[in-house]
């Protein structure tokens, strides 16, 4: 039974800021898209060091998955995309009428191989698993790149923020990414100011006196007043997640992490052990909530062809990592997690 000593796996970091930001706009009895969803995608700009107007927010990061294969004319275009990963990149490429191309992760990280993308392969989606950024500045520059950026908001890689290495960057604000706007949400940002008019034109559904197809997925002025709450605060945020990495690394946990070159942010803690089931077991045994971060079943091809990433799912544990997790909380997970490493 869950008590007040319970330690969720993960949980959103929400205070008086979002409150009061909330509070605002309901009693400016603005609701839909607005100057605050404007003001928030300008936000986002200036955080990435882009010029404003550069991103689009939207209702979700699987909006921003679809509508980047939207603006990249994904319809019957090969894409490639990780076999190690959630089933909104396969749900999107389907309903973009895209063909799927399925890769396996590294033998050494969880992320997509991208020597092994398929030749064929005209689009590729490039996630950053757990905050471990990723270089693809090797890769065949013929192949159009969609940044899966929803796990790792402020990584960057040879001081480039992800997102901006390749067509076009997605970010997620879920309630438990890194920043949320209040349950759901998502931002696309681009260098190319052709593709942010297409896709604007796209969100753009309403009152339109033409044939084109169009659909809602616009984000609210009160989502996206929380969203920017939350931005303002996000280096807060990172460094109490990077102190709480730090207490786990520091009690010598086998921890996945970025090389020399990349700057993670640190969205999951995830442990290499083949203990995988002890830990767990121990963990719930004393109401802490621990998971494995993506399941034999939840991986998007059969585990025969995708060696790699089967491994990944047999031999990793993701314990809490979030800001308001507090020193004594983690020095508990520490010593349960010892008491079965050891």
């Amino acid at each position: 039974m869950l008590g007040f000593n319970y330690i969720p796996h993960n949980r959103p970091t929400l205070g008086r800021e979002e409150k009061k930001a909330a509070i605002q706009v309901l009693q400016s009895s603005w609701l839909a898209q607005g100057k605050e969803v404007e003001h928030f995608e300008n936000d986002f700009c200036d955080f990435l060091g882009l010029p404003q107007g550069s991103a689009i927010a939207v209702s979700s990061g699987t909006a921003a998955l679809y509508l980047a294969l939207i603006a990249l004319d994904a319809q019957d275009k090969n894409i490639a995309s990780p076999v190690y990963s959630c089933t909104a990149l396969r749900n999107a490429t389907a309903l973009a009428g895209g063909n799927l191309l399925l890769t396996d992760s590294h033998i050494h990280s969880p992320n997509m191989n991208i020597h092994a993308i398929d030749s064929t392969a005209h689009i590729a989606i490039i996630p950053h698993m757990y905050g471990l950024p990723q270089d693809f500045s090797t890769l065949n520059r013929k192949i159009s790149i969609i940044e899966d950026c929803a796990q790792s908001l402020g990584a960057t890689v040879n001081q480039v923020p992800v997102g901006l290495q390749g067509d076009i960057g997605i970010y997620s604000f879920y309630a438990t990414k890194l920043i949320t706007s209040g349950g759901q949400g998502g931002m696309i940002v681009s260098k190319n100011p052709t593709i942010i008019e297409k896709l604007k034109d796209y969100r753009l559904y309403d009152r339109r006196f033409d044939d084109l197809l169009r659909f809602n997925f616009q984000m609210t002025d009160l989502q996206a007043a929380i969203g920017r709450a939350q931005l303002k605060q996000f280096p807060k945020f990172q460094n109490r997640r990077s102190d709480i990495f730090q207490q786990y690394k520091e009690a010598n946990f086998p921890l996945l992490d970025a090389t020399s070159d990349m700057s993670p942010v640190r969205f999951r803690a995830i442990l290499q052990t083949t203990k995988q089931f002890e830990i767990l077991t121990a963990l719930s045994q004393n109401n802490i909530s621990a998971v494995v971060p993506l399941q034999e079943i939840e991986l998007l091809g059969p585990k025969e062809h995708y060696p790699n990433a089967y491994s990944w799912t047999q031999n990793t544990v993701s314990l809490p990592i979030y800001p308001s997790l507090k020193d004594k909380e983690v020095q508990r997970i520490i010593r349960i997690v010892k008491s079965i490493l050891s």
